[in-house]
């Protein structure tokens, strides 16, 4: 009964609009009063939840985003991409996801890559051809990446709530999205191929896309700097945000020298909103995993999935299902930091691979980014370009079903995840 009180209560706050730290907040301290009679032990949990060298890397990696977006990297991100297979027919797809990829191990964040990527090429795909809706569904699905392909936000916060490595699942997030951009790329292609009507880009010749490559060589090298360190055990992951808000400080100043002074207090500025929300969100997410232990919910979980006799497969299908249909109507931080501490005692006595399950998590994150009624990308997308949600909603839909079949690979084939974690050391 009190699970249903602090889950009631929770969702009716944050439907009111009210801002997830407080929505969690304000239900645990009520259930917690209603149990206890005080509310003192709520320092403790806070500062649990706070003390982590691991929260380091969060406000280091949203600086790094932060300058190489405020250096406009992206711009000769794309222009690579383009003159590089641009000229194939449907290359223009192709060059689309391949920038998305990219800017994802830049931004850590799928709204900003929609938002970024999607300004420069979904006026170039319709350029040459591409039905609206069409353009629309590469951008809502090519942003989803920013979510899988490491540096991710949302995988930092689910290791802090889970305490798994960042490090290992940084490293598992690699080939799934990888895979997944590949997956979107051919489909993009197929999409084309199939209309027919699209027109192709002229080559550019090899002098042009050799000036292409080299400058947009310091963007391209971002991920072998802060993951290749990671995977050859040079630095760990914190180690690696500092590593790479180092590096593109250094790109933006010494190369492109294009960022001024009051753009770096911009960027500074920024990154203390950002820390200073998730940290708020973080100390709230620390209440309210005290709150549920009090109330034992997840023991209760645990008991309910040994009467059910659902095993891993039942237990993990039953998850994911109820994480995508909170999808379509939460935030993805909400989800990892609502979902996580109830459901982690039951993934351990399954003996669930906790980095297995993060990748699952963030494909299925991936998802909540597309579905409607409350898919951040769709919404982006409309603001820019201004079409109808529906139209966007129709364009993104293949790439909801394709999305869902990654996840069944992963789930079918966990070594999809947990090889390169395992082959570098990482181990489960």
């Amino acid at each position: 009964m009190s699970g249903v009180i602090i889950f009631g209560l929770l969702i009716a706050l944050l439907l009111t609009g009210m801002p997830i730290f407080a929505a969690l907040g304000l239900s645990s301290l009520v259930v917690l009063w209603a149990m206890e009679g005080k509310v003192d032990a709520t320092a403790d949990a806070v500062f649990a939840s706070l003390n982590s060298p691991l929260l380091a890397a969060i406000p280091m990696f949203a600086f790094m985003a932060h300058v190489m977006i405020r250096a406009r990297v992206v711009d000769d991100l794309y222009d690579m991409a383009n003159k590089l297979v641009g000229h194939v027919k449907g290359g223009l797809g192709f060059a689309t996801i391949l920038s998305c990829t990219i800017f994802a191990t830049i931004s850590g964040s799928s709204v900003a890559t929609a938002l970024t990527i999607g300004s420069t090429a979904i006026p170039q795909m319709q350029r040459f051809g591409y039905r609206p809706r069409d353009s629309y569904g590469v951008i809502a699905a090519g942003g989803t990446l920013g979510i899988l392909i490491p540096p991710s936000g949302p995988m930092i916060l689910y290791a802090i709530v889970s305490d798994a490595s960042i490090g290992a699942l940084f490293l598992a997030g690699l080939v799934p999205g990888l895979m997944l951009a590949a997956i979107f790329a051919l489909f993009s292609w197929a999409q084309v191929t199939m209309q027919g009507d699209t027109q192709k880009q002229s080559w550019v010749g090899w002098a042009e896309l050799r000036r292409a490559l080299a400058k947009s060589f310091w963007a391209v090298m971002m991920p072998p700097v802060v993951l290749g360190g990671i995977y050859l055990g040079v630095f760990t992951a914190t180690e690696a945000a500092a590593i790479g808000a180092v590096y593109a400080l250094a790109v933006a100043v010494l190369v492109y020298r294009n960022v001024t002074l009051r753009d770096l207090w911009d960027c500074l500025w920024e990154t203390m909103r950002t820390t200073a929300m998730l940290f708020m969100i973080l100390a709230a997410a620390g209440i309210f995993g005290h709150a549920i232990t009090i109330i034992r919910l997840p023991a209760e979980v645990m008991e309910a999935v040994t009467a059910l006799r659902l095993g891993q497969t039942g237990f993990i299908m039953a998850v994911m299902a109820a994480i995508f249909v909170l999808g379509m109507f939460l935030e993805t931080i909400a989800i990892i930091l609502i979902t996580t501490p109830i459901i982690l005692p039951t993934m351990a006595a399954l003996g669930i691979d906790p980095i297995w399950y993060g990748v699952m998590l963030m494909i299925n994150l991936e998802l909540a980014l597309i579905t409607p009624p409350v898919g951040m990308n769709l919404f982006v997308i409309k603001g820019i370009t201004g079409a109808r949600l529906s139209e966007i909603i129709h364009g993104a839909l293949p790439y909801v079903l394709l999305l869902m079949g990654g996840l069944a690979l992963i789930w079918a084939f966990p070594q999809l995840a947990l090889w390169l974690p395992q082959a570098s050391g990482f181990g489960r």
